[in-house]
């Protein structure tokens, strides 16, 4: 399979990252499957919502970046295993995408982009005369 997007770091959950000096990341683990539309990426990272996403394309790069905060209003914690994390992953994405027209949603701490290929090159039926 030819490869669509070229990512900048091995997937590992657990893996973090160092990419500002004071900042540490956690790699999303991802899944990238492809439509006759174009591709489904999803990336996992629990416990992050709308408001503490970003998504952003730069010059046929994809930044993905995720705060998992640690509000908590009017509770008390008595257990916690997990704690406040940024994630962050990086893709190249191959000139097939149609990067004007990339789409973000998130559910359950679940990001999906879909990245529709350009029209020259999605696959269609000629009619043979």
């Amino acid at each position: 399979m030819k490869a669509i997007m070229k990512n900048e770091n091995q997937p590992a959950a657990t893996q973090a990252i160092n990419t500002e000096a004071e900042r540490t990341y956690v790699v999303p683990d991802v899944n990238i499957f492809e439509t006759e539309a174009g591709y489904l990426l999803e990336a996992d990272m629990p416990g992050v919502n709308r408001d503490g996403l970003e998504v952003t394309i730069e010059h046929n790069t994809v930044t993905l970046v995720g705060h998992r905060s640690d509000d908590l209003p009017n509770l008390t914690v008595l257990y916690r295993e997990t704690k406040p994390a940024s994630f962050r992953r990086v893709f190249e994405v191959d000139p097939s995408i149609d990067t004007t027209r990339i789409r973000a949603q998130v559910t359950q701490g679940v990001l999906t982009l879909e990245l529709p290929k350009v029209e020259a090159v999605k696959p269609r039926r000629i009619a043979v005369e």
